[in-house]
């Protein structure tokens, strides 16, 4: 007989990360596109969002890109 294991929120979620560069020029200027990065984190070792320093090709320099609701 197999064992049937209850189903248990997985512990590595899939999040976006935007470039908050991007962001804050897209209310002034024309929107060229915000850069978007996907990955995945641990939710129990980091429950707070997660923030990273990642190369934007829209600014053309490495800035911080912070996570977003999906």
């Amino acid at each position: 007989m197999a064992k049937v294991k209850a189903k248990v929120k997985d512990v590595r979620v899939q999040i976006i990360l935007e470039c908050t560069n991007c962001v804050q020029k897209s209310v002034n200027k024309k929107s060229t596109g915000i850069f978007r990065y996907i990955t995945q984190k641990n939710r129990h070792n980091t429950p707070s969002r997660l923030e990273l320093r990642k190369f934007c090709p829209g600014c053309y320099k490495h800035t911080i890109h912070c996570e977003i609701k999906k």
